[in-house]
């Protein structure tokens, strides 16, 4: 039988339980955060990350050196150095790696077995370099075609350009607080077997790392500032455009325009909305790397989801992402919170035991420094599982049954609704908040979806949940009580 309950019973009193009923349980009982000792006299803000066939760990920091970590022995080795920010490694072999640096894509290769790098190749430096500090470049990532993809950031107007620079200059590309005065900045690029670069996709401010969820959908979370309202993960198709205008002025056929004086209206009605936007400070203020959870279980009850990383809180964010109407949207939500994790999480890498390996910077910026190894103990918390949308509401899927008796009262579920105005000003308040009414909760027969009614859903609007003093049936504590759902599109068939 469901459960079924009106919103008349949201003043029903919490059920009273005895102490002794309600274990300690915290988010340690379930995961533990071991902190990796670095080398002495590294500066350890980890750009790169990766992991070798044989587990190693490959990290870049940002004074050039490439380390290898043996976690059997704990003993680390300089394999490469000479890099210049290398925000991102892809490890070919045991003995091969590429490494996004600000000027290139570089082959670097152990040829002789002795475990030190010894040949440096340019895979690819087809794009400009104006020698702006902010001109990061992120990636590679590698599709099942075997076509690689790297990120360009845009420039900053913190900082000018060299009097000479690499790629066409076009002065119409410098004005705005972020710019791309050369080709490709605030573009990805996707680089095909046959050794050419292409402009994939445009329209990103700084879009600190790219991912594949397992169906092989591209992701780039973006960070707020100028034209992101908040922080924003896109999935990215190719010849799409994502809002940061400055990109616009290398896109074939586009107006030789500076790209920032247009009219918002105009830029509004060309880009392609995020899947999820992080509402700012609640959730995310600077997001990282999107990595797939693919290890089958081995980390936990989350198996096939994505996680991201960010830099200015001590934790991670979830999504829960889904189709509708034909576009990706979904949830986020934090995870990990109060586990030990530091902050500045810039990249995220899973081994083949389940483990999940994250490199930490600052980078001037709010974070930390150095590596931490998260590792699953085996017994499963109370969470969110998953968050879907419904004709009329949301359906929340838990990790454990819950009790029924939270699930009857209806201040358990506590929405809100707003939306971030797309403006070209740096950030943007909450607009148009409103509380929203739960008017109907059913419990599943396996006690582990509640299916909520709302009295609205309106597309084009952040629905931010809180929950509340939800326990399971053998009472263990809900580990994380918040989550933001990105509604874009609603489901068109309203019967229910």
């Amino acid at each position: 039988m469901f459960l079924s309950v009106q919103s008349a019973q949201a003043s029903v009193a919490p059920a009273a339980f005895p102490s002794r009923s309600f274990p300690a349980d915290t988010i340690t009982d379930y995961y533990e955060v071991e902190t990796i000792r670095m080398p002495k006299g590294l500066t350890a803000e980890t750009d790169g990350l990766a992991i070798m066939p044989d587990g190693r760990i490959v990290a870049g920091f940002h004074r050039g050196e490439i380390m290898l970590y043996n976690p059997k022995t704990k003993t680390w080795k300089l394999f490469a150095e000479g890099i210049h920010d290398p925000l991102g490694i892809l490890a070919i072999s045991n003995s091969e790696i590429l490494v996004m640096q600000r000027p290139e894509l570089t082959r670097i290769k152990d040829t002789n077995g002795d475990g030190v790098a010894d040949e440096y190749l340019t895979v690819t430096d087809d794009f400009g370099l104006s020698g702006n500090y902010h001109e990061f470049a992120f990636g590679p990532i590698k599709d099942k075609k075997g076509n690689l993809y790297i990120a360009l950031n845009c420039a900053s107007n913190g900082a000018g350009i060299f009097p000479e620079v690499r790629g066409k200059l076009d002065t119409l590309g410098r004005p705005g607080r972020m710019y791309s005065a050369v080709p490709y900045r605030g573009w990805i690029m996707k680089l095909t077997p046959d050794g050419k670069l292409h402009p994939y996709a445009s329209g990103f401010r700084s879009p600190n790392s790219i991912g594949f969820d397992a169906n092989g959908n591209m992701y780039a979370a973006d960070n707020q500032g100028d034209w992101l309202g908040t922080s924003k993960l896109y999935h990215v198709e190719e010849g799409k455009h994502y809002g940061h205008p400055a990109s616009l002025l290398w896109k074939d056929g586009f107006p030789h325009v500076t790209p920032s004086k247009l009219p918002v209206k105009m830029l509004d009605s060309i880009r392609t909305v995020e899947s999820v936007a992080f509402p700012h400070s609640r959730i995310a203020d600077s997001p990282t790397q999107p990595v797939l959870d693919n290890t089958g279980g081995k980390f936990g009850p989350f198996a096939g989801k994505m996680l991201v990383g960010e830099m200015n809180h001590p934790y991670l964010v979830r999504l829960m992402l889904e189709t509708v109407d034909g576009q990706i949207q979904g949830a986020c939500a934090p995870f990990l919170v109060g586990s030990g994790l530091h902050k500045g999480n810039n990249r995220l890498a899973f081994a083949s035991d389940g483990s999940l390996w994250i490199g930490q910077t600052d980078h001037g910026w709010a974070g930390d420094r150095g590596i931490q190894h998260v590792r699953w103990k085996g017994k499963v918390p109370l969470d969110l599982a998953d968050m879907k949308l419904t004709p009329t509401g949301f359906a929340l899927t838990f990790t454990q049954p819950l009790s029924a008796d939270q699930v009857k009262q209806l201040t358990n579920f506590q929405f809100k609704r707003y939306y971030y105005e797309y403006h070209e000003a740096y950030g943007s308040k909450q607009f148009d908040v409103q509380p929203v009414a739960v008017t109907n909760a059913v419990l599943s027969p396996d006690g582990r979806t509640v299916t909520l009614k709302l009295a609205e859903l309106k597309a084009g609007y952040i629905y931010e949940l809180e929950l509340g003093n939800l326990r399971s049936t053998t009472q263990q504590h809900l580990m994380n009580h918040l989550v933001c759902y990105t509604l874009n599109r609603l489901i068109k068939d309203r019967k229910m």
